[in-house]
């Protein structure tokens, strides 16, 4: 089985949410579910790029040689757009979670015709994480070193990400897919806990002891605040 990093807002940290607004979707969902078609397909745009940023954060770079993650997008709003009937009818659990749901399922069956042997779907894309989305980065990185950081601290920057990447590389899956969802796809802890199948307050301790083992690698202490 792909070993795909599960199901992140975690505070914002001057980081714009990477799934749309839910106001709007639950709009759209609405009007779709009486029947409006151009409805159903704007719902379903809209979730395209963070579909592409999610998919594009844990595809093995092997398999992106042959398969890029826009066309597994694509697949993945198709059955969307096949399932949403039923979706509208039944389902309790937030839209983005269940596309997510999808998209995740999908990976792994990439994963299963392209890849022989196992192993870490986001362990080579921790740069590439960084590098697509800049400001996540730093200011995670910036949070796991220290909370008073300063302007003259931005001439830092890149090594400050260099150190982020090499030191999320070195996470088991568990715990590098929790800062993942919570950081870089801004899932709320509640989100995390669905997406994990888990309690909130078991997701919660689990981003605190990745936060706790990314400051351990870095060699920095944990901040006194408490956060």
């Amino acid at each position: 089985m792909m070993e795909v990093h599960p199901l992140a807002p975690a505070p914002c940290y001057n980081s714009p949410d990477m799934w749309p607004e839910s106001a709007e979707t639950q709009e759209l969902l609405s009007a779709a579910r009486d029947g409006d078609a151009d409805a159903r397909n704007k719902l379903l745009e809209r979730h395209r790029e963070a579909l592409r940023r999610m998919v594009g954060m844990r595809l093995d770079k092997a398999v992106q040689r042959r398969v890029d993650a826009s066309d597994i997008v694509q697949d993945v709003l198709v059955e969307a757009n096949q399932r949403l009937t039923d979706y509208l009818a039944s389902s309790g659990m937030p839209f983005s979670l269940w596309l997510r749901h999808l998209a995740r399922d999908r990976m792994i069956d990439v994963h299963r015709r392209h890849h022989a042997a196992r192993r870490s779907v986001a362990r080579e894309q921790a740069m590439e994480v960084a590098a697509n989305n800049d400001q996540s980065a730093f200011d995670l990185a910036a949070l796991v070193r220290d909370r008073e950081m300063t302007p003259a601290a931005a001439a830092t920057h890149h090594e400050l990400e260099r150190r982020f990447a090499a030191a999320i590389e070195t996470l088991d899956d568990a715990d590098r897919e929790v800062v993942l969802m919570r950081h870089f796809e801004q899932l709320s802890n509640k989100e995390v806990a669905s997406c994990l199948e888990i309690s909130e307050s078991a997701a919660g301790m689990r981003y605190l002891r990745a936060m706790r083992r990314l400051r351990a690698i870095l060699q920095e202490p944990p901040s006194q605040d408490g956060a």
